[in-house]
């Protein structure tokens, strides 16, 4: 699996925010009819905890990464339930395995063991944008579970 590097990351959010809601819709149509376990995952119940805009923000996120991914190494082949459940299962074993303070902190056991480290800065980034903001989009709630969420899609992708 090819690295992805920040650069790509950041041509796919540009191409994304040049797009009218109806080529983003046909986007997370293709995303959906490419991953579709792992679509279904990213819009079940399990996400209920999350704010609606937070919700919204993780499914935009996963399509950046999933994008991403693809335009490096190529279609992906679809995920299982269970890739994603194993996958998850451990991301959240590193993260309470995590004895630090503050979660920028807990979040450095998974730099240590990732081939992907622009696109794990990605997903830490993107949950802890405006972590002083009280309006920010993301809750501080919101950030474990929307960073384990995006660190599983992009195992699942590049495994």
């Amino acid at each position: 699996m090819e690295f992805i590097s920040e650069n790509i990351i950041d041509a796919v959010i540009e191409e994304l925010e040049d797009l009218g809601d109806e080529q983003y819709e046909q986007r997370m149509e293709a995303f959906a009819e490419a991953q579709p376990v792992l679509f279904a995952w990213l819009f079940s119940d399990q996400f209920d905890l999350l704010s609606e805009d937070e919700q919204g923000y993780l499914q935009y996120l996963s399509l950046i990464a999933w994008l991403s991914i693809e335009k490096v190494n190529g279609p992906v082949e679809a995920v299982s339930e269970e890739q994603i459940g194993e996958a998850e299962e451990k991301n959240y074993e590193t993260l309470e395995a995590s004895t630090a303070q503050k979660f920028r902190d807990r979040l450095n056991p998974f730099f240590e063991n990732t081939g992907q480290e622009d696109l794990l800065a990605f997903a830490e980034e993107a949950v802890m944008e405006d972590e002083n903001d009280p309006e920010a989009l993301v809750t501080k709630e919101g950030r474990e579970p929307i960073f384990i969420a995006l660190k599983t899609v992009v195992d699942v992708l590049t495994a």
